[in-house]
């Protein structure tokens, strides 16, 4: 596969989860069919299903301009598929505002973490959480101590730094009550400190809370997913049980940059 190549040219793989599995996201969860998105003639995403039931734990990698982040906005609602169905509890949210999304359950953090600079990291939590500010399953405060940042409540977003902005962006989110969380590179320039702290929060989180990360850190990727699909060019080239994703000779020298899979990969 030549990176130069157009998603017309790559080949689309079938997920390889069951029957039974896409059953369950689509009644209790969150499910994609026919998903493509474009921007004029170009096809940036290509996705014959998707599907995300409570608990799962499914990782998206791949190179820079594989669709991943694409996919996050669709599910999230920031951005509208040109072709394609996605449901939520059975219910088709395709249209729906990504505001709606939120209230209905879908969280999510951002590859750039946006914060209100002037106001406080109380508030912005405070904000995330104002849908459900009468029946909170955590208070804001709860919230700030469970991501390392109840010493910073009173501190302006603005002053923090990248690492804790990454923090205050995941309370932000929890603040939201998700039953769906979509992780946008969320270890992205954390240090091996904070990247540990990260994990220790994600894996702490209650088992019915699915997650979807995009993730470059192979690490993180490991530590969280169970599934993991593999996008080239806004099309799957493979997928399954994370572990047998990253023994992939091909999947590691394409996209993890293993030196001694390189030449497996071009056999």
């Amino acid at each position: 596969m030549s990176t130069g190549q157009s998603v017309d040219a790559v080949d689309c793989v079938p997920s390889r989860r069951t029957h039974a599995d896409i059953d369950r996201a689509h009644g209790t969860g969150l499910t994609a069919t026919g998903l493509r998105h474009c921007y004029g003639k170009l096809t940036v995403l290509d996705l014959d299903a998707f599907a995300i039931a409570p608990g799962d734990r499914h990782a998206v990698i791949g190179p820079n301009g594989a669709g991943k982040s694409t996919l996050l906005n669709l599910l999230a609602g920031t951005i509208g598929p040109t072709t394609g169905q996605i449901t939520l509890h059975a219910q088709t949210i395709t249209r729906r505002r990504s505001s709606w999304r939120a209230r209905a359950g879908i969280g999510r953090t951002f590859q750039h973490p946006t914060v209100y600079p002037g106001l406080t990291v109380l508030d912005c939590v405070r904000i995330g959480g104002w849908h459900h500010r009468h029946n909170p399953h955590h208070t804001p405060h709860e919230l700030l101590n469970l991501v390392g940042l109840a010493g910073y409540a009173d501190e302006a977003a603005g002053h923090l730094t990248h690492g804790h902005r990454r923090m205050l962006d995941l309370a932000v989110a929890l603040a939201g009550q998700p039953r769906i969380l979509l992780l946008d590179e969320p270890a992205a320039g954390l240090t091996d400190t904070e990247t540990t702290q990260l994990l220790d929060i994600l894996t702490s989180l209650p088992g019915w809370l699915a997650m979807v990360i995009v993730e470059h850190d192979m690490t993180v990727v490991t530590a969280l997913a169970d599934w993991t699909t593999v996008l080239h060019h806004g099309r799957r080239i493979t997928d399954g049980p994370t572990a047998e994703v990253r023994a992939d000779p091909t999947v590691a020298a394409l996209y993890l940059g293993t030196p001694e899979t390189t030449d497996a990969a071009h056999q």
